[in-house]
């Protein structure tokens, strides 16, 4: 799934990194979950950098749509959601690096191990 073109002069908003985590985690668009997480930030055009308490917002959002932590692909986007709200640079960087990035930022590069194989999968060395 693509997405559309951001002008450069405008903020990087909420939106805009939920989105980006969700690109990244689901690019084929087969994970119901990340739906369920794109959801609730659709309209959030609210500049990323100017959101205090992300994680406490993020953390409400997961709990009803993975409530037992089954998913590992929920977790992963999460990390990455809050990686790219401090690492607005990387917004565009290669994939696969900014999951390895975000794993080892998380998860202090001891990510649980339901993630590490998720990662695995995907090619992703932590």
């Amino acid at each position: 799934m693509s997405r559309p073109a951001r002008h450069p002069d405008r903020p990087i908003t909420v939106f805009d990194v939920v989105k980006r985590a969700v690109d990244i985690v689901d690019p084929n668009d087969e994970d119901a979950d990340m739906g369920r997480l794109e959801e609730p930030f659709e309209d959030d055009d609210e500049p990323v950098a100017g959101i205090e308490r992300l994680d406490e917002r993020l953390a409400m959002e997961l709990e009803g749509i993975d409530y037992d932590v089954e998913n590992p692909a929920v977790s992963v986007a999460a990390a990455v959601i809050l990686y790219l709200s401090y690492r607005r640079d990387e917004l565009d960087d290669d994939p696969d690096e900014i999951l390895r990035l975000a794993a080892r930022a998380e998860w202090k590069g001891d990510p649980p191990e339901a993630v590490r194989d998720w990662l695995a999968d995907r090619g992703v060395e932590v």
